[in-house]
């Protein structure tokens, strides 16, 4: 399990990068919808054939039983949340905004799980909790003033986007949470992003018409199509596959507590890779948020 935590957390670091790279070849409505639809229907085939091996046979069980309109339902919204609003804001926001500004939000997971969670009444909220969280919005507003706050501003925008992508993703968890002792780890992935695909499809195939003739297609390069094939099949597919599998046995706050080192990774990944510039208000937004994080997660009882 740890290893499996480890290399989500790596994999999704990346991720940022692969992000911020493949944006300076496609737009990001069309990046973000391309992502979501061949991580979905990339995920089609993969479930036929894995879920032949006897390492899934939680998954053969379950193709063979078929599925009901219940598991149609729970895979559409967990899909629209999880993989439609996640991953189309996270690609989005990032036109407009910093690998440690997006970190540093992205990062705050489980703070919008654990509003979430007390919202459904899966954990109470206690004064240690609180506190946590509103150390962690003061630096969440500590870092969206970094550039003045403004309505105009591109890096308030992008923020924004990237946290409502977020919150999308905390949803995901705590409703995810409450099914996955109902579906294997292979079937909960592969459905929720084949739904997402589905979702998603009529705004990629117009994206597909808008990019124009093959030959603008040919003009893109080798870096733009690696960044989104990286995007859909290593961070959306393989790593929801091992969060799914990891669901079944860990709180859902407890998992997104383990991805706060996800931030330092990225924005340490973020300077060397993009040559990204730090500031001593982003030192101090991200200290505060990442702190208020680890507050909460102190507080919680073995």
């Amino acid at each position: 399990m740890a290893a499996s935590i480890g290399l989500v957390v790596v994999v999704w670091a990346v991720n940022f990068i692969a992000a911020k790279i493949g944006l300076r070849y496609l737009p990001p409505v069309t990046m973000a919808s391309f992502r979501v639809t061949i991580a979905g229907l990339s995920m089609v085939p993969a479930y036929f054939v894995c879920s032949r091996l006897p390492a899934f046979a939680d998954a053969r069980r379950a193709r063979l039983q078929g599925l009901t309109p219940r598991d149609l339902w729970t895979f559409s919204y967990l899909g629209f949340f999880g993989v439609v609003v996640n991953q189309m804001c996270f690609t989005m926001g990032l036109r407009y905004t910093s690998v440690s500004h997006a970190a540093v939000i992205v990062g705050m997971g489980p703070i919008y799980t654990l509003a979430l969670a007390v919202l459904f009444r899966l954990e109470r909220a206690t004064w240690h909790k609180v506190v946590g969280m509103a150390i962690a919005f003061v630096g969440v507003a500590v870092l969206a003033s970094e550039n003045g706050i403004s309505p105009r501003s591109p890096s308030l925008l992008g923020d924004a986007i990237t946290m409502t992508g977020s919150i999308g993703f905390a949803t995901y968890a705590v409703l995810g949470k409450r099914v996955a002792g109902r579906y294997d780890a292979l079937t909960m992935t592969a459905f929720n992003h084949f739904a997402g695909a589905i979702i998603i499809l009529p705004v990629a195939l117009h994206q597909a018409r808008a990019l124009g003739p093959f030959s603008r297609w040919c003009a893109i390069p080798w870096q733009g199509w690696t960044a989104l094939l990286y995007m859909a099949v290593c961070s959306s597919a393989m790593a929801y596959l091992f969060y799914f599998w990891l669901l079944r046995y860990l709180e859902a706050s407890q998992l997104s507590a383990f991805t706060y080192l996800l931030p330092v990774l990225a924005v340490i990944l973020g300077i060397l890779w993009l040559g990204e510039r730090g500031s001593a208000m982003q030192i101090v937004g991200g200290v505060l948020a990442l702190g208020g994080v680890y507050w909460v997660e102190s507080g919680r009882e073995p």
